[in-house]
């Protein structure tokens, strides 16, 4: 494992139990030799899942097959390995999943299309297949329903940290739990989806009431984060419920009644999108994007990912240089409306420039000093409309190149 993230958490989060959830990991030596790297998640029978996936035009095998899977709406088990994508690997990469999903069902006692699969790792190289069929028995016999730091390892390929989140929360008076665990640290520009995330809840929820709910959180957490502009071909959420908490039956995701349970599964997802830029390769520093005066909520979130992905923009805040003039080059090239002559910016809440031009008096050394922190807030306002958001991106340094120039060495 390379030196953690500097921007990492003290510690991987306390995760209860979640009735209906097992996990297990095994070492299949799949790339990387002496740990694990494959997770097997068990769900109770009738369990039912959501997921978003890559927009990719060349997602992988796994994506196809999870898709395809999604149509039911139930799940019982979810299996992944690192080290490996199985993406650009043809028919030998489908033939892998569909072996590898027959023996996870075979030992749960499910069929087929109940399991869900994720690679992660290298793209263009055949996934050694038979390395994870013979450590799956492994993986199954270490199923525990506290299994979850362990399945957070496994799945981790240049991340420096296992990343998990929690939360309690209610649905009609009825106490629910919410865990998940992701992993992703560059190819970080999500569409859909991040890296890989898996949320596990003992609501009891359908499948339609899961889909709109996992799909409007992602869209405020994992695609409104990047690291480096680059969206990955295996890019994959899943939102597991076990039905385990007896709470109202519920209908429809406008349900009233799920109100705090849509703000739980929000504040998990943003943890983990928030962890995964923390542990962005080579990343020394949080940037907190905060855009307004849009004329939309979505143009304010382009302009903010045009911010978070401009190289120029990532090196000044790597080296602590309150560059705006870059700034304002990535909100121009956002195409999306602005204001010349009332856009504003402001780094670590000190105003740089307002009304078309830097604001009288300006000092540069204490935004400079500002910058030099762990995290800080760069706020634009585009003076247009109402709209805004927020996005979150870490700098871009050497260490960067240094992490990808030797990735397959």
């Amino acid at each position: 494992m390379p030196a953690i993230s500097p921007l990492a958490p003290e510690r991987f989060p306390l995760l209860a139990p979640i009735a209906g959830v097992r996990l297990g990991a095994a070492a299949a030596a799949i790339r990387y030799p002496g740990r694990d790297d494959l997770m097997l998640a068990e769900l109770a029978p009738e369990s039912t899942i959501a997921g978003v996936f890559t927009r990719s035009l060349a997602p992988g095998a796994p994506v196809l097959w999870c898709r395809d899977c999604l149509k039911g709406g139930k799940v019982r088990g979810i299996l992944v390995n690192s080290g490996n994508a199985n993406v650009f690997t043809g028919r030998a990469g489908t033939e892998a999943v569909a072996a590898s999903a027959a023996k996870a069902a075979r030992l749960l006692g499910c069929r087929d299309r109940e399991m869900f699969l994720s690679s992660t790792g290298v793209i263009g190289e055949k996934l050694p297949v038979q390395k994870l069929l013979d450590a799956l028995p492994r993986a199954f016999a270490a199923l525990s329903p506290e299994g979850w730091e362990r399945a957070a390892r496994a799945i981790l390929t240049t991340d420096t940290f296992p990343k998990g989140a929690s939360a309690s929360t209610e649905i009609g008076g009825v106490p629910v739990r919410l865990n998940g665990f992701a992993k992703g640290s560059g190819m970080i520009a999500p569409d859909m989806g991040t890296m890989l995330a898996y949320l596990f809840t003992d609501a009891r929820l359908p499948h339609e009431v899961l889909q709109p709910l996992l799909a409007a959180s992602t869209e405020r957490s994992f695609n409104a984060i990047t690291v480096d502009g680059d969206t990955s071909t295996s890019d994959t959420v899943l939102l597991c419920a076990t039905g385990k908490a007896r709470h109202p039956r519920v209908l429809s995701a406008g349900d009233p009644s799920l109100k705090a349970f849509r703000q739980a599964l929000e504040g998990v997802m943003i943890d983990l999108a928030q962890q995964v830029v923390r542990d962005g390769e080579g990343a020394q520093k949080f940037v907190t994007i905060e855009v307004s005066g849009a004329q939309s909520a979505r143009a304010a979130r382009r302009v903010g990912l045009s911010i978070g992905n401009s190289p120029l923009v990532k090196t000044a805040l790597a080296a602590a240089d309150p560059n705006w003039g870059r700034i304002v080059m990535a909100i121009g090239k956002a195409g999306e409306k602005v204001d010349r002559d009332r856009l504003k910016v402001a780094i670590g809440g000190i105003p740089i420039a307002a009304e078309g031009g830097l604001v009288p008096g300006y000092d540069e050394a204490p935004v400079a000093r500002a910058m030099q922190g762990r995290a800080f807030t760069l706020a634009v306002d585009l003076g247009v409309g109402r709209g805004k958001a927020t996005v979150w991106t870490c700098d871009l340094t050497h260490g960067y190149i240094d992490i990808n120039a030797s990735y397959r060495s």
